[in-house]
């Protein structure tokens, strides 16, 4: 299996500068107990493994796994660590079939999946543990207008077809100090089935006020619109495009420098933080057992500072299953991801674990064995 190498360069660029030091936003958002997850220079300690690790699934985490690779190798130089994006339904079925050692998925695993994972395990149970947090940016290119708050009501009329001008009243309303022009409305949207367009129409679906009549999946819906086949695709779209909107992955709007739009939930428009989406992952109801860790996030939350469009990519490995050098491969790499990798996040556009989640989360990765 290839390594992935889709942001290679990107993050060989950041691995240097992530390992001196983590941003302060990384600090507000809670980093875990150890004092290398938290912001100080020093690394964690880590019982290394040997050889390949084997793994496939979601490209929403792409850009952390190629940075991981680059900086894991300072810490445990004889394991490979080989990732192929191929998506998150392609990278459970590698590991239900015993391709693979590891998969990435944008949601944890349906209870059918579940069952089906529980026996590759063989000796224990498969556990989902959440590692990548990406916020779902609502990107934006109208001239002259350089900040921008919306809600989901608003964004459910807006993809839907219902407004159609940036100087709608309902626009208006929340952005009293914005000039903004009568510019026609571009929506722009993934034309192939995308873990990003889930999670973006859940939040629009729970938050809206019933504005949004369509079902959260993972094709788009809803009528008209331009459709883009990639994230590559969106970003390429609402850069040419004046009058552009769409949704992407944080990681994607912040490298290629979108504007992005603040969520308005009924207290104020909150803009992509650390801190604001940690809150909305930290208020996420928990429905795994013990070290399977679900979440279920509240697209709908209300929460003062929060920005709750947000998806969470989890590492879906065996609890007890593999063997024995495979484990401590495995759990070497995630030792490594759940503290001292959690610093790169924030620089490359994801927001690192909450507190109380990267806790649970390392209590997890050390069942593994």
């Amino acid at each position: 299996m290839k390594r992935s190498r889709t942001y290679a360069l990107a993050g060989i660029a950041a691995a240097s500068s992530l390992l001196i030091s983590a941003c302060s936003d990384n600090n507000a958002a809670g980093g875990g107990g150890d004092s290398a997850a938290s912001g100080s220079d020093s690394a964690t300690k880590i019982d290394c493994g040997t050889g390949d690790l084997n793994a496939s699934g979601s490209s929403a985490q792409a850009k952390a796994i190629d940075t991981w690779q680059s900086t894991f190798a300072s810490s445990c130089a004889d394991i490979a660590v080989n990732y192929d994006p191929s998506g998150s339904g392609a990278g459970i079925k590698d590991f239900i079939a015993g391709k693979t050692d590891m998969a990435g998925s944008d949601s944890s695993l349906k209870d059918d999946e579940q069952a089906q994972a529980d026996a590759r395990c063989a000796s224990g149970k498969a556990i989902n543990i959440p590692m990548v947090i990406s916020p779902v940016a609502v990107a934006y290119n109208v001239s002259g207008v350089d900040k921008l708050t919306l809600n989901a009501e608003v964004l459910a009329k807006i993809f839907s077809g219902q407004i159609t001008k940036w100087d709608d009243e309902a626009i208006k309303a929340l952005n009293k100090d914005a000039k903004l022009p009568s510019t026609s409305i571009t929506t722009v949207h993934r034309s192939k089935d995308s873990g990003t367009t889930e999670n973006f129409t859940k939040f629009l679906k729970a938050a809206s006020n019933g504005a949004w009549t369509f079902e959260p999946a993972k094709s788009w819906a809803a009528p008209g619109g331009q459709g883009a086949p990639d994230s590559a695709g969106i970003v390429s779209a609402v850069k040419s495009t004046d009058g552009a909107i769409s949704y992407v992955d944080g990681p994607d709007a912040a490298a290629n420098s979108l504007k992005t739009a603040a969520l308005d939930s009924g207290k104020g428009g909150v803009e992509i933080s650390d801190k604001s989406v940690g809150k909305a992952v930290a208020a996420a109801e928990r429905t795994g057992e013990g070290n399977n860790i679900k979440l279920k996030i509240n697209y709908g939350l209300q929460e003062e500072g929060a920005y709750p469009a947000v998806l969470v990519t989890y590492e879906i490995t065996c609890e007890k299953g593999l063997d024995a050098a495979k484990a401590k491969t495995v759990k070497s790499f995630l030792t490594y991801t759940s503290t001292d990798g959690q610093k790169a996040l924030h620089q490359l556009g994801y927001s690192p674990l909450p507190e109380q989640l990267q806790t649970d989360v390392k209590k997890a990765v050390e069942a593994i064995g």
